[in-house]
């Protein structure tokens, strides 16, 4: 009778120590905690994870014990964060109990990582950990990965608890700003072309001979170019400047005279041929043309170059320019010189200057590629407005913009903005290195060199830019430190 008590008595405890298991294994005490203030950050190489983990609605059984991992999670990489403990008050009293039995658990996390759960009372855990950062946790997941153990130390999983979908933002990429400029509209679109008539005088002369050498060929060319913009209904002719040069021989003051003279009865000629009124013409001249002759030598195979171009640069006009010329390789470069490279620097320079009319967009379009310089930038302008924005088509008027007006900084800075729109920092610089003293300039070449990764140069241009009242600057400056604080 006394063997068949203690039997039931075993077969009791048995059946109570597996009913409490099941119990604990139903309950799935992740769900009972809920979290709190969470934030991951990136600094440098290292990501930082925070929350609060609140306990107020956890009933945790005073034989159980959760160990909590944090764990960050992607789809080929996943890292487990230190894990903390929810102690239940008996198993607390369990494990600190003096001495040892097989499978006695053992927790390796900091104390202030372990908490004694005591159910019905306010009770959360602030948690901090980092880790090293890599690219793959941009699209990394954050959950709770639970572990119960109860009594005899048996443990059981519970499911993973998702606690953020995606832990970082995507790389940060600077949206800079940079914008395309309106061109002012221009009332009286005034322009000038510039054109050469190497014509041929006897020297010491001025009187023009029209069938002296290629004289014939030459005033053709010019009454070529004179019918063809008097014929052009597009434009009206305004005025003719006219310029006179000598080559170096003679005395300095003779060829000035020489140039003068030259150039006066070459506007004579035009005067009379054409038709136009003498106050048409605005006459100049600059006597002997060295610039002219440096360039000619400058680009020629002469076999003594060198020390030609040296007389040029370092012997003044008055202190025997001429005659050092003269005595090299005893006389016979300055005889070359006189031959091939003097004649054609003398010549008269004619500028003609003409108004054009105003023309629509569609006259425009047809324009821009055939006679670009006839138009306004702002008609330009709207020509680029009739593609979609940043095509290829939208970006090729902004560059026939800048080639046809060079020194118009607003097309050179739209050339800039559409080869940047493109991702193609240096031929944008290529369009800025003659503006780089300009505030607009200067903040788009920042946006170049950042797009060349060259953050040290990008920062110098915004800061210059930024001095100088640039407003986009500012703005630019701060999208390029956050893209380095990202990056970092």
């Amino acid at each position: 009778m006394k063997r068949k008590s203690i039997y039931r008595l075993l077969v009791t405890m048995t059946a109570l120590f597996v009913s409490h298991e099941v119990v604990t294994a139903q309950v799935n005490y992740t769900d009972q905690i809920v979290i709190e203030n969470q934030a991951i950050s990136k600094k440098g190489g290292v990501t930082s994870v925070t929350m609060d983990m609140n306990l107020d609605n956890l009933r945790l059984n005073k034989n159980d014990m959760l160990i909590i991992t944090p764990v960050i999670v992607s789809n080929q990489n996943e890292v487990e964060l230190e894990s903390i403990a929810v102690k239940g008050t008996l198993r607390n009293k369990v494990l600190q109990r003096p001495f040892e039995w097989n499978g006695k658990t053992h927790l390796s996390m900091p104390v202030e990582k372990q908490l004694v759960r005591r159910n019905g009372t306010a009770q959360s855990m602030h948690y901090t950990a980092t880790l090293p950062y890599s690219d793959w946790q941009r699209n990394a997941r954050l959950l709770l990965r639970t572990e119960v153990v109860g009594c005899a130390d048996c443990s059981d999983m519970q499911p993973d608890k998702l606690v953020s979908q995606r832990i970082l933002a995507d790389k940060f990429f600077p949206d800079f700003r940079m914008s395309y400029i309106v061109p002012e509209v221009e009332e009286v679109k005034v322009r000038s072309e510039i054109f050469s008539a190497h014509l041929n005088y006897i020297v010491g002369r001025y009187d023009l001979l029209p069938d002296f050498q290629n004289n014939a060929e030459q005033l053709a060319r010019v009454d070529s170019v004179v019918h063809a913009l008097k014929a052009d209904s597009d434009l009206s002719i305004t005025n003719f400047t006219i310029s006179g040069y000598a080559s170096p021989e003679d005395t300095y003051e003779r060829n000035m005279l020489l140039s003068q003279r030259r150039a006066e009865t070459f506007a004579r000629y035009m005067e009379k041929k054409y038709g136009y009124a003498r106050d048409r013409f605005n006459v100049q001249w600059f006597g002997e043309d060295w610039e002219g002759l440096r360039k000619a030598v400058e680009g020629s195979s002469l076999t003594d170059k060198e020390a030609v171009l040296d007389i040029i640069d370092n012997v003044g006009i008055n202190e025997g320019r001429e005659k050092r010329l003269m005595e090299l390789n005893g006389g016979s470069t300055y005889r070359l010189m006189l031959r091939e490279y003097f004649p054609p620097l003398r010549r008269n320079d004619y500028e003609v200057t003409f108004v054009s009319r105003t023309f629509n967009v569609e006259e425009a379009k047809e324009l821009i590629k055939t006679k670009p310089k006839v138009l306004s930038l702002n008609e330009m302008y709207l020509v680029a407005n009739t593609y979609p924005a940043d095509s290829p088509q939208y970006r090729e008027v902004f560059d026939i913009a800048c080639r046809t007006f060079p020194d118009a900084e607003v097309a050179c800075l739209n050339a800039a903005v559409g080869e940047l729109r493109a991702n193609r920092p240096d031929a944008a610089l290529a369009y800025l290195e003659q503006y780089n003293e300009s505030p607009a300039a200067m903040n788009l070449m920042g946006v170049a060199y950042a797009q060349k990764r060259d953050t040290a140069r990008a920062k110098q241009y915004f800061n210059r830019a930024i001095q100088a009242g640039n407003a986009d600057a500012e703005y630019n400056a701060k999208q390029l430190q956050q893209y380095i604080e990202d990056n970092l």
